[in-house]
């Protein structure tokens, strides 16, 4: 009894006292968001087919059938083109902003309304990955995906850093932000524009005054213990949205793997072959005709992909199979995103499987993306310097670099003694300055579906 007692309040504390799987819930932002971003600026040129006022799903068939499903889209409050431009040019920005960490929590909120306004508006141009993103968005809003890898965690450490000096920091951009949306949601709901049925509207009034809560309580709470209690609250929503994320990818995996088990192309090991052979998904048909022309391999990639997808929920149990299935499927997206032609399905359900990518793998990777920036950055300057030629030499301080023997201004060579201090000057000459001073089968890319109202 004290066994069990000990386990439930050392798993209350760890659900209750951090945000778990920081690094998994940065790479799940950052890849639904890059994912969104992509498709939105690849589509720029047909955006009005997809979703314009003038494309073949009108904007009074789209009126019809939303009052219908209930589903959420902030383009059915005007048929205007100004008014399309304008949600496309906030989803593409919205987007972007999420992917660098900017304000994380209204940048998540504006990228979920971004990603249903759109989907919603013409739900026959969806596959599977649009499913999945269509769920993910919806999850993202409840996560604390801007504790690493962000400009917000930047942003964080520059406060501390500032408050441990002394100094008095105020954020201003984070209530004029909240304002402006505010005015935003308070003038859709006064116009009635707030269509859909009331999970989406309610959610959308729920984070703001949550929001509001949470600055205020910062600005004017004496005691701690509020601001404690808050983020309490706020770890217990993230871990349970990080479940529920984890939960979803299995069960995607795990119907799509039944689904297939159902097939007789399935069964007799013959379902790859047949879309390698269809021009909707033959960018490469040379590359498809090779690599269905050996039976063997085929039967073997069809029972294979079967059988990961079906037991991958039952590995989470055990680390290091459940390793090599995750490489395994991401390697798969991958073959698929290019010998199939289906890159945003395939970036989509990778996103989906960073959550179960080990911490440590994470961290390496983050470590390597900044060393490699950092040498990206040191190469750029130094091709700066060498195009200024040898007439805009400078020196380290950025005067112009001194003659051979000569020390630069307001600096000595070694051994050279320093300026004299100046009569009545408490402060001792300055040293010089030594050398050396971060529903369907969602698994099947071809499946189109009717969307899911939000």
């Amino acid at each position: 009894m004290n066994r069990f007692a000990l386990a439930v309040s050392t798993g209350i504390a760890r659900v209750t006292e951090a945000a778990l799987g920081p690094y998994q819930s940065a790479m799940v932002r950052i890849g639904f968001s890059a994912t969104w971003l992509l498709f939105l600026l690849r589509e720029l040129p047909h955006r009005q087919e997809l979703y314009g006022p003038d494309g073949p799903w009108s904007w009074n068939l789209a009126d019809q059938l939303i009052s219908l499903n209930g589903a959420f889209t902030a383009l059915m409050w005007s048929d205007g083109q100004f008014w399309f431009e304008t949600v496309y040019v906030l989803a593409v920005l919205s987007s972007l902003l999420l992917l660098l960490g900017w304000r994380t929590r209204a940048m998540s909120v504006l990228f979920m309304v971004g990603v249903l306004s759109l989907q919603n508006r013409s739900i026959f141009m969806g596959d599977g990955g649009d499913n999945v993103l269509h769920l993910m968005c919806i999850y993202l809003v409840f996560t604390r995906c801007g504790q690493v890898w962000s400009l917000d965690e930047r942003r964080a450490r520059r406060t501390r850093e500032a408050r441990a000096r002394g100094e008095h920091v105020v954020d201003r951009v984070g209530p004029a932000l909240w304002g402006v949306l505010g005015l935003v949601l308070v003038s859709a709901a006064f116009l009635d524009r707030l269509n859909g049925d009331w999970v989406v509207p309610a959610l959308l009034w729920a984070l703001w005054l949550a929001q509001a809560l949470w600055w205020a309580v910062g600005r004017f709470s004496r005691s701690g213990q509020s601001r404690i209690m808050l983020d309490v609250v706020a770890n217990i929503v993230h871990n349970g949205a990080l479940l529920v994320i984890m939960a979803e990818a299995c069960l995607i995996y795990a119907t799509a793997g039944w689904y297939k088990i159902q097939g007789s192309r399935w069964q007799d090991g013959t379902a790859v072959y047949y879309p390698l052979h269809l021009e909707s998904f033959s960018p490469w048909p040379a590359l498809a005709d090779l690599l269905s022309a050996n039976g063997v391999m085929v039967m073997l990639v069809t029972y294979g992909t079967v059988a990961v997808q079906v037991a991958f929920p039952f590995t989470l149990f055990n680390r290091r199979v459940k390793n090599v299935l995750l490489a395994a499927m991401i390697t798969e997206h991958a073959v698929i995103a290019v010998v199939l032609g289906l890159p945003f399905f395939s970036l989509a359900m990778i996103a989906a499987d960073s959550v179960f990518l080990p911490t440590s793998f994470l961290r390496r990777l983050g470590e390597g993306a900044a060393r490699a920036r950092t040498r990206l950055w040191a190469r750029l300057a130094g091709g700066q310097t060498a195009q200024g030629g040898p007439k805009e030499q400078r020196g380290p301080t950025g005067h112009e670099a001194p003659e051979k023997g000569q020390a630069p201004t307001g600096h000595r060579l070694p051994g050279q003694p320093g300026p004299p201090a100046e009569p009545g000057s408490a402060e001792p000459p300055r040293p010089a300055h030594g050398p050396g001073d971060n529903p369907g089968d969602p698994e099947n890319p071809g499946h189109r579906h009717v969307g899911f109202p939000a």
